[in-house]
């Protein structure tokens, strides 16, 4: 049998333990580098799971994240920004994590293989939703039994493992492989298979707020500014989309509900904050075109007015 990529030895490995501290480090930063350049080579499955995430969150449906140990805590890591940052609702993220999340410093290592509760938790998973399964090995059984319940119910399937041809993998309608090199502690998974991991779900979802309009010259239009922080950021995006000034941002922002997209449309001359949303809803959230049916509409309101 042959040994799953994850689980054999690196070619740097032999004698890890005697060299100098800083030839150690070196090492796992390299070893680092080199696993997340293998996203590179996923992109097409990772933009297609991109699309699958959107048209959850447009039809009511909810993104399940779900994964056992380390890579359920990549999985859980991302699902948790979704909120702050896209302003995706909490009702439409759930998160699946063998054993449940870790509320200490110990997880257990058993529940991986515990399968038996997994309908009942899955209970409400429907063709609505999208199902992000994370395994470094691919072969997890409480990931794959999960990916099998997806698949009876039509729920699509996004499969994200480190080991070719598992069985997470061949389950997938979006199938990323993830083919990174041996860790260089044997099995270490928490390592370069997290990191890209991690990438990948960043990718994920951020191509999805992209999808969905919550992102528009590189910044975040769909935030949560429920901090000082993060309204002051709400504040400058306003400023920067617009061009007008920090006080009358606030104004837009006050009179929006703190609706970023809203109240850079009232800023740019929508005369309220309903009017705003209804270019909005013309454009299914997308910012940047409805600020351009915006001007257009003002263009021909000032052409008519001249005559």
């Amino acid at each position: 049998m042959n040994t799953p990529a994850t689980e054999q030895l690196h070619q740097d490995a032999n004698g890890l333990d005697t060299r100098p501290l800083a030839e150690a480090a070196n090492l796992l930063a390299q070893s680092q580098a080199s696993a997340a350049q293998v996203t590179l080579d996923a992109i097409a499955p990772i933009c297609g799971g991109a699309k699958a995430m959107a048209n959850t969150i447009r039809s009511g449906g909810k993104l399940r994240y779900l994964a056992a140990g380390s890579s359920g805590l990549m999985a859980a890591s991302d699902a948790l920004e979704l909120g702050g940052t896209f302003s995706i609702p909490a009702a439409q993220i759930r998160i699946h994590m063998a054993g449940g999340l870790p509320t200490t410093a110990e997880m257990l290592g058993d529940v991986e293989d515990a399968v038996d509760g997994l309908a009942d938790e899955l209970a409400d998973m429907d063709a609505k939703d999208t199902l992000i399964a994370v395994s470094a090995s691919g072969t997890t059984p409480y990931t794959v039994a999960a990916a099998k319940l997806a698949r009876d119910r039509g729920t699509p399937v996004i499969g994200i493992a480190n080991n070719a041809g598992s069985q997470l993998l061949l389950m997938a309608d979006h199938a990323v492989l993830l083919a990174t090199p041996p860790e260089l502690i044997s099995g270490s998974t928490r390592m370069g298979a997290g990191t890209a991991q991690k990438i990948a779900l960043n990718m994920l979802s951020t191509l999805m707020a992209i999808e969905l309009g919550h992102i528009q010259d590189g910044m975040m239009i769909n935030l949560r500014a429920d901090n000082d922080k993060l309204r002051a950021r709400a504040n400058g995006i306003v400023c920067q989309l617009t061009g007008v000034t920090p006080a009358r941002a606030d104004a837009a922002l006050k009179t929006a509900g703190g609706n970023l997209k809203c109240a850079a449309l009232i800023a740019a001359g929508a005369g309220s904050a309903e009017d705003a949303q209804t270019l909005l809803d013309e454009t299914s959230g997308h910012l940047r075109p409805a600020m351009k049916r915006l001007n257009q509409n003002k263009e021909t309101i000032n052409l008519g007015e001249t005559k």
